[in-house]
Formats: C-alpha cells, sequence, structure tokens
C-alpha cells in the first residue's frame, strides 16, 4: 500500500492502483483512521419495550410453552386471539438472554474416563472384540468372537457362533483364562461397550474368574485399536473369501487363519516378529541371532552401510493403550 501511495502523488490515483492491481475503493479505506469500534446500532422506533420484552420471555419459557418452538407458540396464541410478536422478534429476545438453544433441563451425560492400559509382558492386558462374517445371503452373518493379547499380538482364543450374546462370549473367555492358566488380580480385559460387553453376566464372570474389566469410551473408535487392526488383517488376507457358504465354512477358514496369524505372521509392531515367538518368549534369542547375522553381514561389507553398523529392530518394552501424555515414553514404548 505504501507503494501505491508514493506512486499516486505522480501519477494519480486511478492510475496508480491499475498499474499495482489494486482496488480503488482498498486504498481510500486504508488512507482512513481506523476508529477501533463500531458505532452502536440506534434503537428502531417500533423496537419492542423493556417491558414487552420481558412479557414475551416470560411466555416462552413459561411452562405451558417451555418446550414449544416459537412458531408453535406464535399460533398458538393467535388462535386464542392474541398476538405478542413476530416470530423473528421471538428468536431476537430468546438470544438477548441466552436462551435460543434449549430452555427446558436436560440431563447431562457422565463423563467417560479414557482407558490407558500397558503391558510390559504376554497376559498382562487381552482386548476382545466380535466381528461379522458375511453369510451367503443378504442379511446372514456370523459372528467371529476373538481375544487378543496387545503385547505379544498373539489370539489366545476365538470362535464362531451364529448369534451374539454374553452367554457365549462368557463361555470363551473362561475357557481361554484356564487354558493359560490365568492367575486373579494379574489380567485386565479391554473391549468396546458392545451388549455383550456391558451386560452383568459378563461383568459377574470377569469378577469371579479376579480379571479386571475395561471398557472403551462410548462413541469412541480408537480407544480399542489392537482388535480393529487384527480384524483388518483377517479381512484382507489373501484367503478370505468375502462371504462364507455356512457356519461350518467360517469355522473351517479361522482355523487355518489363526494358526498363520499366531505361528508365521510378522507383525510391524513386534519387530517382525511372529506372535507366537512374542509370547512364549522366544524374541530375544531371535533379536540375538539377528544382530549376529547382522554383525557379520558389517564385517564382510562395511562399506555398503552408509549409516554405520546395522542394528535389529528391539521388542517394544511397553504396549500401550492410550498412553498418558504426561510420562515420558520413547518411540519404541508406544506400539499400537
Amino acid at each position: 500500500m505504501t507503494a501505491t501511495t508514493e506512486l499516486a502523488e505522480h501519477v494519480g490515483v486511478k492510475p496508480a492502483c491499475d498499474a499495482l492491481s489494486v482496488a480503488r475503493a482498498t486504498f481510500y479505506r486504508r488512507l482512513r483512521p481506523s476508529t477501533g469500534h463500531q458505532q452502536p446500532r440506534a434503537t428502531p422506533a417500533r423496537a419492542l419495550s423493556e417491558k414487552e420484552q420481558d412479557e414475551v420471555y416470560d411466555t416462552l419459557c413459561s411452562p405451558r410453552f417451555v418446550d414449544r418452538s416459537p412458531a408453535e407458540v406464535k399460533a398458538t396464541l393467535l388462535d386464542e386471539g392474541v398476538y405478542l410478536a413476530s416470530e423473528r422478534t421471538m428468536y431476537r429476545v430468546l438470544d438477548s438472554r441466552a436462551a435460543v438453544q434449549e430452555r427446558r433441563p436436560q440431563r447431562t451425560h457422565p463423563e467417560y474416563k479414557k482407558p490407558e492400559l500397558m503391558a510390559t509382558a504376554p497376559n498382562q492386558v487381552w482386548s476382545w472384540d466380535i466381528t461379522r462374517l458375511l453369510g451367503p445371503e443378504k442379511w446372514i452373518y456370523y459372528y467371529l468372537y476373538v481375544i487378543l493379547d496387545i503385547f505379544s499380538r498373539y489370539v489366545p482364543g476365538w470362535m464362531v457362533a451364529n448369534r451374539e450374546n454374553s452367554a457365549l462370549a462368557g463361555r470363551l473367555i473362561q475357557q481361554t483364562c484356564l487354558k493359560y492358566g490365568v492367575q486373579p488380580q494379574v489380567l485386565t480385559l479391554h473391549s468396546d461397550r458392545g451388549a455383550p460387553m456391558t451386560s452383568q453376566c459378563t461383568a459377574q464372570l470377569l469378577a469371579d474368574l479376579g480379571v479386571t474389566r475395561s471398557l472403551s469410551r462410548p462413541q469412541v473408535s480408537d480407544d480399542n485399536p489392537f482388535s480393529e487392526a487384527q480384524f483388518k488383517t483377517l479381512k484382507y488376507h489373501p484367503s478370505f473369501p468375502g462371504r462364507f457358504g455356512h457356519e461350518h465354512h467360517a469355522k473351517t477358514f479361522c482355523r487355518s487363519f489363526f494358526p498363520w496369524y499366531n505361528t508365521e505372521h510378522r507383525h510391524g509392531g513386534i519387530s517382525m516378529l511372529t506372535p507366537e515367538q512374542v509370547h512364549f518368549g522366544l524374541a530375544d534369542q531371535i533379536i540375538a541371532r539377528r544382530e549376529a547375522v547382522l554383525r557379520e553381514a558389517w564385517a564382510a561389507h562395511p562399506e555398503r552401510f552408509v549409516s554405520g553398523p546395522p542394528k535389529p529392530q528391539p521388542l517394544p518394552e511397553a504396549v500401550w493403550i492410550n498412553p498418558p501424555s504426561s510420562a515420558t515414553l520413547t518411540s519404541q514404548e508406544i506400539a499400537l
């Protein structure tokens, strides 16, 4: 704008603005000093008086009309031979008194605490969920229940059923805990807030087993990331059929998929090890062998490693669901 002003002194305002692509309205507006505030608008002579505004507000917020819109209130009063104000004026009066939105007492939802779970070894935190498998026709589904250890990504238990309920889920949880010798007050079982997860039957079973229950927050999709990621691996597997002809077909697929997932699938979150290797304590031995191989490769051709001696990716020391923001964690300790 300074260049435009200087040029305008020699060639005029219009040529200067045209040459520098500046609108003349902008040029003149910038020349006027800013007052810093807008002048208050004068009250129109036809505006409602303070007493009339009080009457409109009291009527709208009365027990009779508190749950009705201004349009309904106006129509009802007109049928009774009464005219207070236009619908727009009613909204204006409500807005001036911060009552435009909701004038009825509202129930406040409880504030759910964000689950913060940490596992430093297998069988400390399991997550479980249920996903639907498409059946042979529309509206026919089979339900896959899966329990996953978040530290090792190992699947200790799964089940396919033709319905989703807490009794079946309880049977799977109980059998899996017995199979792996879960001790009381050691394991935390995390899930979303589906009906089988929040039922009294499931809560009572976990209390009897000495397992701590953890639930995701409502409408928060990333509070149970490990189970969701496992379901994606399942459904993106090349052998996943998309639809299953019958329940036995779904069980047959899962009987081949989960052994592959546990014993062959190399997971990026656990240093490209298999869940079985991490779950049963073989990770340190395998990483040590990898380190020996890399040392030999470095000794043979050091010129090929421009960043120095290569090192294998270490196993994360801890795995979190929602790590606390106040904690000081390294990138290796957060493996979602």
